[in-house]
């Protein structure tokens, strides 16, 4: 899968700390898990359309 995140976006979010490299990839498997998870709830409930609800 593609990278998720936007790496500028989290450095601005993050302005007062350091960020190190391997933090960005560890962010990335943590929304592709959180997007898997919503996509599920999505299934279980006969839907196509992820909602906020799934989050």
């Amino acid at each position: 899968m593609a990278d998720l995140i936007v790496k500028a976006a989290v450095k601005e979010a993050l302005s007062d700390h350091n960020v190190s490299s391997d933090f960005y990839d560890a962010l990335d498997e943590e929304v592709e898990e959180l997007l898997d998870d919503a996509a599920r709830r999505a299934e279980d409930n006969d839907r196509k359309t992820v909602q906020p609800r799934d989050l």
